[in-house]
């Protein structure tokens, strides 16, 4: 089986808008672009915020249990389901957390986590 990895990188505002310009060079000359997947922060402070321990307990309790929903999962981790549901928002809003919403009686919104490792990508 393949592991799926999640990248996540330290990129300046700078380095982000350099970057974009020679994509769009190089789609201006017709050539290929190269795509890259995963997930940006300014500085390591941002990133460190973003996963803080109890952020990442939540995306691998996700990964090892499959809860069916947000509810589910704060119960799992016995935590308030409005702190649960705020940081499952925030880790889908930077692209960590894949949320699908279903409807089997009620609405629910059913948290996924697509890869296996998060791997982290500091320029020096």
């Amino acid at each position: 089986m393949k592991v799926k990895n999640v990248t996540i990188r330290i990129k300046s505002l700078e380095d982000v808008l350099t970057e974009a310009k020679g994509v769009m060079k190089k789609l201006e000359r017709g050539k290929q672009v190269e795509k890259h997947e995963g997930v940006s922060f300014a500085s390591l402070d941002d990133m460190r915020k973003a996963l803080t321990e109890e952020r990442l307990r939540i995306l691998k309790t996700i990964r090892k249990e499959h809860p069916a929903s947000i509810y589910e999962l704060a119960k799992i981790l016995g935590r308030d389901k409005k702190n649960t549901f705020d940081d499952v928002q925030y880790l889908a809003q930077v692209g960590l957390i894949d949320l699908t919403k279903t409807k089997d009686g009620l609405k629910k919104t059913t948290p996924r986590v697509n890869y296996e490792r998060i791997m982290l990508e500091i320029p020096v």
